[in-house]
């Protein structure tokens, strides 16, 4: 490697995230308080970080359990979307895999691991401020798949 090649080379960390977009089949979408910083307080879709070994489909499943207690199987999982702004995280780079799901009006949703509430919010009454980019990726899928 020459000098030229270190000068063009990106060493910035970037964080691989998956976020899952859980909507019942009378349109209500399921968002998690976020119980840690940033956003603390604030409500965003449930996901996080895709652990060493896993795929971004595994970590979507594990966090929507994790954080609501919901369970799907990968197979009920559909890819959505990238989404990865630079400025997306106060953190630093973080790139995240959106899933979108579709269950049961009748599923029901308990907080764990680190949210503090999970709720089933109408899509016509969402809280003003979501947390992240929250907002802009669950209007551009629900814009691309309504």
């Amino acid at each position: 490697m020459t000098d030229t090649d270190n000068a063009h080379e990106n060493h910035a960390t970037i964080r691989y995230t998956a976020d899952v977009i859980a909507v019942t089949d009378d349109d209500r979408v399921l968002l998690i308080k976020r119980g840690w910083p940033p956003f603390e307080n604030h409500w965003a879709l449930p996901g996080g970080h895709i652990d060493e070994g896993e795929t971004g489909l595994q970590a979507a499943v594990r966090e929507l359990e994790e954080e609501t207690g919901v369970r799907v199987a990968e197979d009920e999982l559909r890819p959505v979307g990238v989404w990865d702004q630079p400025d997306r995280d106060p953190r630093g780079r973080y790139v995240t895999v959106t899933y979108l799901a579709t269950v049961p009006a009748h599923t029901q949703a308990v907080a764990g691991d680190d949210a503090r509430d999970a709720r089933w919010w109408p899509l016509t009454d969402l809280p003003e401020r979501l947390a992240f980019d929250h907002a802009d990726i669950l209007n551009a899928v629900l814009r691309a798949t309504r």
